[in-house]
């Protein structure tokens, strides 16, 4: 898929579906499935069973996964996502935007 691209606590925009324009703190990163877990976006309400943990059971909220390419980097000084580049500085690999040059690691 896309080769960390997007990180865990990176800053993301929405670019696409119900949350476009919203942004949020990366939670987690699942490279494999191309997916990743975004604070405040993409909640889901499911019902949950009685247990010991929940004696009383009831509904519980949490982010579901959003794929990769509905997600940009987001750069707080454009106010707007951004596209990446990996570029080498000295010995050291990092993650550049492309119109301005923010370095993101």
């Amino acid at each position: 898929m896309s080769i960390a691209r997007i990180k865990k606590n990176d800053i993301v925009i929405a670019n696409a579906g119900e949350y476009k324009g919203q942004t949020g703190r990366v939670l987690a990163v699942d490279p494999v499935a191309g997916k990743a877990i975004v604070e405040g976006l993409n909640v889901v309400k499911r019902a949950v069973r009685r247990s010991q943990e929940r004696p009383d059971g009831g509904y519980q909220t949490f982010e579901a996964p959003i794929h990769l390419s509905n997600l940009m980097p987001y750069d707080p000084d454009k106010k707007k996502g951004v596209r990446i580049s990996r570029v080498r500085e000295g010995d050291k690999t990092v993650r550049k935007a492309k119109g301005t040059g923010r370095v993101f690691d």
